[in-house]
């Protein structure tokens, strides 16, 4: 489980800026939670902190029972490197690397050779549809390719947690559906799953919503049409983007 208790965070930037204020709330194991709000309301806050990325003024933010701001900056990098992965919107991959390549980064943590490396990348993108696509520098792949391999870069090492802050702000309509789907999958999978979206349609794939207001909680909407969602768009099958 991943939960915050009274986490607070102030930025100095002139003036304070109360980016988080008292927020509170627990994300079971195997949850899927879409994070809403205007800009400046704490969601990419949250997601920092959620990610181990950075630590709370007050307040906790546990994993699995640990809290993190207890844990030293190489703990906390581990950390993030073996359990949680995660996705942007601007893909952030390594322009001169091949898909494959970027897939394997993560890796580091683990000790394995570099044959083994590369096979586990081949049946990551194997798996969101990029098998053919190994050797594929990013600016060969369309937006949507991309996000594959973000998404297949961010489950390199297994990760139960998976983070994702807008990942389908870049892509069209259709592309963005069927990136979805395979965060559909991955929810399906067992893993945890928090999304940051401002699209309404995107966040009723989750389970929940968090809506954020000046740095707290304004409300967590429970969905029960997710899994209708889910129904009906298994009925269309989209193909991959070209």
């Amino acid at each position: 489980m991943v939960s915050a208790s009274g986490v607070r965070r102030t930025y100095h930037l002139g003036k304070p800026v109360h980016a988080l204020d008292d927020v509170s709330v627990s994300l079971p194991d195997g949850s899927f939670t879409a994070v809403m709000g205007p800009s400046g309301s704490g969601k990419s806050t949250l997601m920092n902190m959620l990610g181990c990325l950075d630590t709370p003024d007050e307040g906790t933010v546990s994993i699995d029972g640990q809290a993190v701001d207890s844990l030293s900056d190489n703990e906390r990098a581990r950390l993030r490197g073996t359990e949680i992965g995660f996705v942007f919107q601007q893909f952030n991959l390594m322009p001169k690397l091949t898909a494959a390549e970027n897939v394997t980064l993560p890796m580091v943590f683990h000790d394995a050779v570099d044959e083994s490396r590369r096979e586990r990348a081949r049946t990551l993108l194997d798996r969101v549809g990029l098998g053919d696509r190994l050797d594929h520098a990013p600016n060969e792949l369309s937006g949507g390719q991309r996000q594959r391999v973000a998404i297949a870069r961010a489950l390199a090492n297994e990760p139960t947690l998976v983070l994702a802050d807008e990942p389908t702000g870049n892509l069209d309509t259709e592309t963005g559906e069927e990136i979805m789907e395979l965060f559909t999958q991955l929810h399906d999978e067992g893993r945890t799953i928090v999304m940051i979206t401002h699209e309404r349609a995107i966040a009723e794939y989750a389970d929940r919503i968090i809506h954020l207001v000046d740095g707290a909680i304004d409300d967590i909407e429970v969905l029960s049409a997710s899994a209708e969602r889910s129904n009906t768009d298994s009925d269309d099958t989209g193909g991959t983007d070209e």
